[in-house]
């Protein structure tokens, strides 16, 4: 039986998703540099690139994933 979560982890239960822990690091990335932190634009510019290329790897993965599992 599974039981649905309560306090605490009910909000952090999102974050064993591989998505939102991509997305996570790249608006603390990005959030940092605003914030004041030294960080080049190229280095801004290439920390987001890579985070969306993860999310969209990911999604492609899961939705590969869903696919050959309904061949079987």
């Amino acid at each position: 039986m599974k039981t649905n979560p309560t306090g605490w982890r009910w909000w952090l239960w999102p974050l064993r998703s591989r998505k939102v822990q991509v997305a996570v690091a790249t608006v603390l990335v990005a959030y940092l540099a605003q914030a004041g932190l030294e960080i080049s634009s190229e280095t801004v510019t290439t920390v987001l690139g890579v985070g969306v290329a993860l999310i969209l790897g990911i999604a492609h993965e899961d939705a590969g994933g869903a696919t050959q599992a309904n061949r079987r």
